[in-house]
């Protein structure tokens, strides 16, 4: 066992002393591995920053352990078929449906409504286009898992009486009351005066759009304005990540009961959940990684072959060194290895200087865009095994010349 450990140590001392006898060398032939590894693992990076950052966004709009259901609601792709057969299918939702999925679904933590539109604000001499105005139940902060800097949300008795009363945006905000408390201020939505009684946390924006050009008021006024043949979203909630497929059955069951739906009907409401949307969030960025990560993996194909070449120089430079060796006792095996063991290390070296510009550059994207760029342990172990099995499949060629040199016709090439 000594003479096992003995003789790679040796292999190893030896490709190291001919790698650093020939620093310029090694770093140029090793551009190719270490662009190939960096464009990888800053491809991982980026697709695992979108999911991120787009589950992130979402969780901010939707909160967590969330279901909505709508006349409409509908995740990923839908012909125009389909939706014209759901459009004359699906039934207007209202105030009795909304009270019978509370009342129904038993293991919901809660149920509210919302409904929504855009609308042009005004504030003295100032307007504000194209605000999304969502009329809701006193309960939607808690199942949107809202957050409310200043102020408060809507109250219950708001809802029941029909309040004059809103909470704004971090845009309105901003755009009305720079540098000035807003609450108890009076803003004008669709003509009419609504009190500020609250102000909701920055959501930042996603894919250039904001998140925060909006503003909340109560259901039963929101229908007073825009008048009550909108139909409406039914909002729920489950206790539990672990309870959300239970609490989302039941709700699917109590609105097909409450529509007096059998059998193999096909419900006519739209059921969307949390989870659902992260689902196809993740499908889409897998699908991106699966068409984007061999396209960058060619250029590690381009570096392998560059390590094959100027491994096969050195084969050429070192013939009378293989031929002394083996002349000395060195087995094939014994050179073969060597000359693997140093391509190995050699293209290792290129993945590690490529995963020390990748962290560099995912440093700088993160620092000066909203997407996170995130190298996992995966990507560093992944690098240096990608990179050090080129080194070994891209060695194998010469080390095999070398092997089978005849040690009198090398020491002759001297």
């Amino acid at each position: 066992m000594r003479r096992f450990y003995a003789f790679y140590f040796d292999a190893a001392k030896i490709a190291l002393q001919s790698i650093f006898a020939h620093k310029l060398r090694a770093f140029l032939t090793l551009i190719g591995i270490i662009i190939g590894v960096a464009s990888v693992v800053l491809v991982g990076a980026s697709i695992s920053g979108l999911n991120t950052y787009v589950v992130d966004k979402i969780s901010k709009i939707l909160g967590t352990n969330h279901f909505m259901i709508a006349r409409m609601a509908h995740t990923g792709r839908m012909t125009d078929e389909e939706w014209q057969k759901m459009d004359r299918r699906n039934k207007r939702l209202d105030w009795d449906d909304l009270d019978w999925l509370q009342h129904q679904c038993s293991v919901c933590k809660d149920v509210g409504a919302a409904a929504d539109s855009r609308q042009d604000l005004h504030y003295g001499d100032q307007d504000l286009y194209s605000t999304d105005i969502a009329g809701v139940t006193a309960n939607i902060a808690d199942i949107e898992d809202k957050t409310i800097v200043e102020g408060r949300f809507i109250l219950p008795h708001e809802v029941e009486h029909s309040a004059y009363v809103c909470v704004i945006g971090m845009d309105v905000k901003e755009k009305f009351f720079q540098g000035v408390d807003p609450i108890g201020k009076t803003l004008k939505i669709n003509q009419l005066p609504m009190t500020i009684v609250g102000v909701e946390e920055k959501r930042g924006t996603m894919f250039g759009q904001t998140l925060d050009n909006n503003a909340y008021i109560p259901l039963s006024t929101y229908q007073q304005m825009f008048g009550r043949r909108q139909s409406l979203q039914l909002h729920g909630k489950a206790a539990t990540s672990e309870e959300f497929g239970a609490t989302l059955e039941q709700a699917r069951v109590a609105m097909r009961n409450r529509h007096k739906l059998h059998g193999n009907d096909e419900d006519d409401f739209g059921l969307v959940n949390v989870d659902e949307v992260n689902n196809q969030v993740g499908q889409f960025t897998g699908a991106i990684a699966g068409v984007v990560v061999p396209i960058t993996a060619i250029s590690l194909i381009v570096g392998g072959i560059v390590v094959m070449n100027i491994m096969l120089v050195s084969v050429t430079e070192r013939t009378f060194e293989i031929g002394l060796r083996k002349a000395v006792g060195a087995r094939r095996s014994h050179i073969l290895v060597q000359f693997l063991i140093e391509s190995a290390a050699l293209s290792a070296f290129g993945g590690v200087f490529g995963l020390i510009l990748a962290s560099g550059i995912a440093w700088l994207i993160g620092a000066t865009t909203a997407v996170p760029m995130t190298i996992t342990a995966v990507y560093v172990v992944l690098s240096l095994l990608v990179s050090g099995g080129i080194g070994i499949i891209a060695g194998i060629y010469p080390a095999y010349k070398a092997a089978r040199l005849d040690p009198i016709i090398a020491l002759t090439k001297n």
